[in-house]
């Protein structure tokens, strides 16, 4: 009798466990190749908030019919290109189907060759250095490029500020800084602006001399692509010089910590970015008000935003890349990173930030920035233009 029931009662055990193991949902890892740290840790941050917002809107995907579970697996490359290679294979290591990032071209650049080696592809989020989808076809991004972020400033400096001398400042060895600048000097020089160009040194944190230089140079403009860190260490010596020529810089410094430093200031700052609010797309909208209240609900997120709820357009750009990253794992029908590598090409998305679709070289296809100058009584973003390169 004994035995018979404990008999039944381990048949059902087992089919109960059979039941559970046949419904447990399968997952799918996206890998977010990000800083936490470093020079660019703030921007990475606030990159990565994107990515985890969309995914907490949207935690699953159908598969050939399956529902997925979406896992992100979240490393940090700490700014650094010798720290790149070990964060890669740390997401390799995990299994990932596809890597979202990174928040700085040279890290990006750095990694690509183990992400290739693995077969895994990756969707760059704001990584705007042409080198990082060159020569290879695993490497995708949905933002606009240097050489056309690089036109804009110049055309910038020619059109609204008339510009006869540009003073470009960058880090040495950065190669997102570098080849900005680079850039802007040759769209400068055809539009005959003359620019003086310097470079600092890693590890740089007084800016006295590189203000100074503008100054007496005779520059009309300042253009500095730097890191976010770098940047706020720039406005303050402008600030304390009395610099009244606009400092004009790249999508790195859309950030609260810009707007913080240049508060309270007489420092005219000029960004390129990706996104702006204040449009009536209910897309946007809805991106809007749910991202500020997923901020102000939050109290890590809030910190990894700097502490308050400024929506930097790195934000949108990481939300959109996830919905970029699921589309092609539908598209895929599988989980496997190759197939998700083959199906890329002909993925398209309407994100928060606009279309997004991808050329022969994996770049999007955009060619339109948006121009944002902070407002130093309010410390908040003033909207200036849409601008294409005429």
């Amino acid at each position: 009798m004994k035995k018979s029931v404990l008999a039944a009662l381990a048949g059902v055990l087992s089919a109960a466990l059979l039941v559970s193991c046949g419904e447990k949902t399968p997952t799918v890892k996206i890998g977010v190749f990000e800083p936490a740290s470093g020079d660019n840790g703030a921007g990475g941050k606030q990159e990565t908030l994107g990515i985890q917002y969309a995914n907490s809107i949207t935690p699953t995907v159908n598969i050939g019919g399956t529902e997925y579970k979406v896992q992100l697996e979240i490393v940090d490359n700490e700014s650094s290109n010798d720290k790149a290679v070990s964060a890669a294979s740390e997401l390799i290591s995990k299994g990932v189907s596809v890597v979202l990032g990174s928040y700085g071209s040279g890290v990006s650049i750095a990694a690509s060759d183990t992400f290739a080696s693995a077969g895994v592809p990756a969707i760059g989020v704001t990584c705007t250095n042409p080198q990082v989808t060159a020569g290879n076809d695993h490497y995708f991004r949905i933002c606009f490029l240097d050489p056309f972020q690089g036109s804009v400033h110049a055309y910038l400096a020619k059109s609204v500020f008339n510009a006869k001398k540009a003073y470009a400042l960058a880090k040495l060895g950065d190669d997102y800084s570098v080849g900005l600048c680079n850039y802007f000097i040759e769209a400068a020089k055809k539009l005959g602006i003359e620019v003086v160009y310097e470079t600092f040194p890693d590890g740089t944190s007084d800016f006295a001399a590189y203000v100074a230089n503008a100054k007496n140079c005779g520059a009309d403009v300042v253009f500095a692509p730097t890191s976010i860190e770098a940047a706020a260490l720039i406005i303050e010596q402008a600030n304390t010089q009395g610099l009244s020529i606009p400092l004009l810089a790249s999508d790195t410094w859309d950030s609260n910590v810009i707007l913080a430093s240049a508060k309270g200031t007489n420092i005219g700052i000029y960004v390129t970015t990706f996104f702006v609010e204040g449009s009536d797309d209910p897309q946007v909208v809805d991106f809007v008000n749910g991202f500020r209240n997923y901020i102000n609900t939050n109290a890590t997120a809030k910190t990894n935003n700097g502490g308050d709820d400024e929506i930097a357009a790195v934000s949108a750009m990481g939300f959109d890349a996830y919905y970029t990253a699921l589309e092609a794992i539908k598209n895929a029908g599988s989980v496997k990173a190759d197939a998700v590598k083959a199906a890329l090409p002909k993925t398209s998305y309407k994100g928060v930030s606009g279309n997004i679709a991808f050329d022969a070289t994996g770049d999007a296809v955009r060619d339109v920035a948006y121009i944002k100058k902070v407002n130093t009584q309010t410390g908040k973003w003033d909207f200036v233009a849409q601008q294409s390169v005429k």
